[in-house]
């Protein structure tokens, strides 16, 4: 069942429709959370009507992701209330989406987050407040049970995903020397998690090569060993490693204690999180409200979204950076900020399908596929029998330009995407088309920044994170590496920043 990305991709939805077995059953779904035909507009600079309305507020956040969410955490958190986020999806969160059905909640991006070490100070004290962290200790029920991760490669199951079996001495040394490399980065606390580009500089001559190419500088040809690589690239940045700064592929192995326990997560993923922000900030939050304009003004902005002119004193733009040249006037081309393409899709099952006698897991990947694998919703339940489940599929579109997978996504429909999807399972579930009866799909055309070549440590980005006026910028791409931990430093940072003008 193995096909190449290219050659599948290839193919019409009338030849992959061919490909179902004719047992299988019939599969309900649809896309969700389609967002694009608003941002075409801002893209295609279509007008927008005159505003009926005036209001004024001091403060407006831009943006109900992970990072306006966390401004407004910290905001309410030292007593202003006098704010509004805007944000132009009915369901705020961002990459931090939930959906839910009879069966379970489930995520629709980010599903878990790494324990936090101590430098992430804001993250420790959102989780305090939450009752993840207690006197010190985790929460058991949000840490991730076992078994955790699982790969299948050579026709078998394996426990983790860094690949552990076939390999050959060569293999076994190469892994291991790569290992220690880490680890060195890891005791010079220069990629320790959030980035803060003025401690992290040390290294940043990495910055300006690939990994792929740092990894091939140092030998390291191991077919195993560079697709976990390329794998780990995929999964936290959704590009190749011939498309990675040397200095982030190294980050997603020297950021965190080797040692640590978890990662934290939910059923719905980090959807739990936006969950208990809402509670603490939705009165302060305006959904289907699409920023179509910001002026800057002698005291503040003018923010322009639906039919109202919000008047304020300042703006946290948490939204994605590269919305600002559409928005504010005369705002300089982004050219270090790319963007990766995702396709998630969510899958009800009514049966687990055959794994060849291997246990469930909460993350299941597959050797060699073009997709990252898939999450178990009902992995956390605290259920003693489970017979129905949602897994949610991640296929992020690395190979070829960002630009093209976009326009790929925008083209082919449901069925197509819904047909790929199914094949690229078939490969290890073979009855897995006799288990699924829904299968929603997310389109997201600028998932997530790809730390590319040069970008990380470019002036333009460098400048943007050192902005202290009244125009403040806050999404986690200002790191170039979209986490939840960077999201969250932003929002906080640029929420502190305005209580200090306002108060002093």
């Amino acid at each position: 069942m193995k096909l190449g990305r290219r050659k599948f991709l290839g193919l019409g939805s009338a030849a992959l429709v061919g490909l179902s077995l004719k047992t299988e059953r019939k599969v309900e779904g649809s896309f969700v959370n389609d967002s694009f035909q608003m941002g075409h507009r801002l893209r295609d600079r279509v007008s927008f009507p005159a505003p009926k309305r005036t209001e004024k507020v001091p403060v407006v956040i831009v943006g109900g992701g992970i990072a306006g969410l966390s401004a407004a955490w910290r905001l309410r958190k030292r007593g202003f209330t006098d704010f509004v986020l805007l944000e132009m999806n009915a369901q705020p969160g961002g990459n931090a989406r939930w959906g839910e059905n009879e069966i379970t909640a489930y995520p629709w991006a980010a599903h878990y987050v790494p324990v936090p070490g101590p430098r992430a100070e804001y993250v420790r004290e959102l989780f305090e407040d939450l009752g993840v962290l207690k006197n010190g200790q985790w929460e058991e029920r949000y840490l991730a049970f076992s078994p955790q991760e699982r790969l299948f490669l050579f026709g078998r199951w394996q426990e983790g995903i860094e690949p552990a079996i076939g390999l050959t001495p060569k293999d076994r040394d190469q892994f291991q020397r790569l290992e220690d490399l880490f680890g060195e980065f890891r005791k010079s606390g220069a990629f320790t998690v959030p980035v803060e580009l003025g401690r992290s500089s040390k290294f940043q001559d990495l910055d300006r090569i690939s990994f792929s190419d740092w990894l091939r500088q140092r030998g390291f040809d191991s077919r195993l060993l560079n697709w976990y690589m390329n794998y780990a690239c995929r999964d936290d940045y959704g590009a190749l490693a011939s498309g990675t700064s040397a200095w982030a592929g190294i980050h997603y192995f020297s950021s965190r204690e080797s040692e640590e326990k978890g990662p934290l997560t939910w059923p719905e993923g980090n959807g739990w999180i936006t969950r208990r922000l809402l509670e603490r900030v939705g009165e302060n939050i305006r959904t289907g409200q699409m920023v179509h304009r910001i002026t800057e003004t002698r005291r503040g902005a003018s923010v322009f979204a639906g039919d109202t002119e919000f008047q304020a004193e300042f703006v946290i733009f948490a939204a994605p950076t590269f919305l600002a040249p559409y928005l504010l006037e005369n705002f300089p081309r982004l050219h270090d900020f790319v963007y990766s393409p995702w396709l998630t899709a969510n899958l009800t099952l009514d049966r687990y399908p055959e794994s060849r006698g291997a246990e469930p897991s909460w993350d299941t990947v597959f050797l060699e596929s073009p997709a990252l694998g898939y999450v178990d919703a009902m992995h956390q339940s605290l259920r003693t029998h489970v017979d129905r489940t949602v897994w949610t599929f991640y296929w992020a579109l690395a190979e070829g330009a960002p630009a093209e997978n976009r326009q790929l996504l925008l083209e082919k429909d449901w069925a197509y995407w819904k047909e790929a999807v199914l094949h690229e399972l078939q490969r290890v579930h073979s009855d897995i088309r006799q288990c699924v009866s829904r299968m929603d799909i997310m389109r997201m055309g600028h998932a997530m920044i790809r730390p590319a070549v040069g970008s990380i440590f470019s002036e333009q980005r460098l400048r943007m994170s050192r902005l202290n006026g009244r125009m403040l910028f806050a999404n986690s791409d200002l790191s170039a590496i979209s986490i939840f931990e960077e999201a969250q430093y932003h929002g906080v940072k640029a929420a502190q920043k305005v209580l200090k003008r306002l108060h002093g």
